[in-house]
């Protein structure tokens, strides 16, 4: 016999049981769409180009992060960073070496990947 009546449709009865996923994520910071989407273009075209081949994203409390790996087993080459805690000051997105110098920081994210994006230059 089910606790469920039959008028009442399944997945509320699911819903309730379990927490919503956008409950969990709120208090993190994340990459929107558009920032991800310009962030994932510089990304495949330096793996096109055989440069970089590994990425992780990870979502912290105070941070966004998006680590470039050249190799899965070492340690980021790159870390592109989003700190909102930063956005009056210096600015929240910044582009950190492997050796932990800040390369670039800033308000705009397409000006603080220049830092790492390799452009074809005529020669």
């Amino acid at each position: 016999m089910s606790l469920i009546s039959e008028d009442t449709d399944p997945s509320e009865a699911r819903a309730v049981a379990r927490p919503s996923a956008a409950g969990v994520m709120s208090n993190r910071v994340t990459f929107n769409r558009l920032e991800l989407n310009r962030i994932l273009n510089l990304y495949g075209r330096m793996v096109a180009d055989g440069e970089w081949r590994d990425y992780a994203i990870d979502f912290l409390r105070e941070r966004a992060v998006f680590s470039i790996f050249r190799r899965a087993s070492e340690v980021p080459l790159y870390r592109i960073e989003k700190d909102p805690r930063l956005a009056r000051r210096q600015g929240m997105y910044s582009v950190i070496s492997a050796t932990g110098l800040i390369l670039r920081r800033g308000h705009e994210l397409d000006r603080v990947l220049l830092a790492i994006d390799r452009k074809l230059a005529v020669v």
